[in-house]
């Protein structure tokens, strides 16, 4: 979730990630942030918007509050604001969000490791993105940053290039770290839709999910992988 701003010729989109939970500490927040950031400005796409050529800018902050309350979550009507449990252990093992266009989720620890592409996924379902509905890559090249574990790709973006395509038990898979932000994940945000209200416009509504501790947990809450 985050919010759009025009400014000086540019599109600002700006979201605030904010971690909790036994694993969450100011270097992985950081590295969070700085993936997100960078990867979703790595297209330096444009946008027409009210008859002006946008240059689309996404400004992420970040803040560690291990300690955060659930009422601090559920009373938050900041859209910029985006909540994710960070822990070593995830029902299913996998990260998670609470939906299309929302504001919380949950992080396995082991999906954050610098390049790993989770966060910017996941980013990607904040404000509004699904899985693609082909999964089979194989002579297109790059997979873009939308594309869940398991999709089929050309043999130098799998976990093992020498695998047989789909073989996932030996890394016949799309590598998560391959993925990149595209053109076309931008176009898919529709920016040129936005409805703007005193200048700002919003992407993505308030999920505002307090998650528990999965280790403390017998089954897991809804998820998109």
């Amino acid at each position: 979730m985050g919010t759009a701003e025009i400014q000086n010729g540019q599109l600002i989109i700006q979201s605030n990630i904010i971690t909790y939970g036994t694993a969450a500490d100011p270097a992985v927040t950081e590295n969070i942030r700085d993936e997100i950031e960078t990867m979703w400005n790595e297209p330096q796409a444009t946008v027409i918007l009210k008859r002006q050529a946008l240059h689309v800018v996404f400004h992420i902050s970040a803040t560690c509050k291990p300690q955060i309350t659930p009422e601090e979550i559920f009373e938050n009507t900041n859209p910029q604001n985006n909540y994710f449990r960070i822990e070593p252990l995830a029902m299913g093992n996998i990260s998670f969000v609470d939906g299309l266009g929302c504001n919380s989720g949950y992080f396995k620890l082991e999906n954050l490791y610098k390049g790993s592409t989770t966060a910017a996924h996941e980013y990607g379902h904040t404000i509004g993105l699904g899985h693609p509905t082909g999964l089979d890559l194989r002579g297109k090249g790059v997979p873009g940053i939308m594309y869940p574990r398991g999709t089929l790709v050309d043999p130098q973006f799998q976990y093992n290039p020498h695998a047989a395509a789909g073989n996932s038990s030996q890394g016949g898979t799309m590598h998560p770290m391959h993925r990149k932000v595209k053109l076309e994940d931008i176009d898919l945000l529709k920016l040129h839709k936005l409805y703007f209200q005193n200048g700002i416009s919003i992407l993505g509504e308030f999920s505002s999910v307090w998650h528990p501790n999965h280790a403390d947990m017998s089954s897991p809450g809804s998820h998109i992988a």
